[in-house]
């Protein structure tokens, strides 16, 4: 059976007898962990090892949230806390090479956590430039407040993740920063001028525009299309992201559960891959609703799937060489010097 355009969650520490059947019926491309899904280090590599077998897929491409800040989904005892993007930008004044040397240095050190547990892909960074009066769902979340400085810490970010052996995903494109509500509970409307977005918003896109994955906004912007989100917008996706941006990797939704989207999960589901998504998130492990995607979900076939492909040719299979301890002592001592 064909590997399906979807990724998914599951429920608990460990897979239930109807998860299992479930994954490996339907074969999804990969999954994604969150905090009810994480106990211990053993624990986690147990539920990696397990998710993948479903599929018979050694590679399946296993995700988290593991930004720092508010969306670290490791965390003590087991794992250290990190920062929020902003601290990063934070640093030194006006250091450029220190705080890009310290991103990467922390980019690298979550990379290090996440390969020791099989997990291959963190959905960071985060190249949402945030504007006054926005929601503060990004936030502190945000390296910075330009287009420059997050296109520079951003960039370091996924440099130092793909030098430890994981792929980094650039969210939330085409841009989340303007958005004046939390698009996992209403859909946030953008009214700026396209020219305001090609020079502010989607300037760390494109800078990073030869990274191997990208996740969606589920956000409308009126001046690209008035009636649809960026998810399902065939619109924003070839004209914006494929075009003005010039992205070429993998893009994939958004979590298809969050609110900002309309319809039931079928609809989602080909909404977002009409529009041009190359395959879909979902992430709170509810069996009806993965199970009402996977009927509408596809095969990942042609485009898509060489970019999946390319995306996963991405990680490193030997990691540039590394002294944990020192980079830790060398991390904490930089933002202690603060």
């Amino acid at each position: 059976m064909s590997i399906q355009a979807c990724i998914f969650g599951c429920q608990g520490l460990s897979l239930t007898a109807e998860e299992e059947a479930f994954f490996r019926d339907v074969r999804p491309w990969g999954f994604i962990l969150f905090k009810r899904n994480v106990e211990s280090p053993g624990q986690v590599r147990r539920l990696v090892e397990a998710l993948r077998e479903t599929v018979q897929r050694p590679d399946a491409p296993v995700l988290i949230d593991q930004e720092g800040g508010r969306v670290q989904r490791l965390g003590p005892p087991h794992w250290p806390v990190y920062p929020p993007g902003r601290a990063y930008g934070e640093l030194a004044g006006n250091d450029p090479l220190l705080k890009r040397e310290i991103t990467r240095l922390g980019a690298r050190l979550l990379a290090h956590d996440l390969a020791e547990l099989g997990v291959n892909v963190d959905c960071v960074p985060v190249l949402d430039v945030p504007q006054r009066g926005a929601h503060d769902v990004i936030g502190d979340r945000a390296y910075g407040d330009t287009p420059e400085q997050v296109a520079l810490l951003g960039r370091a970010a996924a440099e130092g993740l793909i030098a430890g052996g994981v792929l980094p995903i650039i969210k939330h494109i085409p841009g989340h920063g303007r958005a004046t509500a939390d698009s996992h509970l209403d859909l946030p409307v953008v009214d700026a001028p396209y020219e305001a977005l090609d020079a502010t918003d989607f300037v760390p896109f494109r800078v990073l525009s030869d990274m191997p994955m990208a996740m969606t906004a589920h956000v409308v912007h009126t001046a690209i299309d008035p009636r649809r989100p960026a998810t399902t917008s065939r619109k924003a996706i070839s004209e914006v992201i494929r075009g003005a941006i010039g992205f070429d990797g993998l893009v994939m939704s958004d979590d298809l559960s969050m609110k900002a989207l309309s319809g039931d999960f079928r609809a989602r589901t080909r909404a977002s891959l009409a529009a041009g998504c190359d395959v879909v998130l979902h992430c709170n492990g509810d069996m009806d609703e993965m199970s009402e995607i996977a009927k509408a979900c596809r095969p990942l076939a042609g485009r898509a799937k060489r970019r999946a492909e390319a995306a996963l040719a991405r990680i490193a299979r030997t990691p540039e060489p590394f002294d944990v301890a020192e980079a830790r002592a060398r991390f904490a001592a930089a933002f202690e010097a603060q």
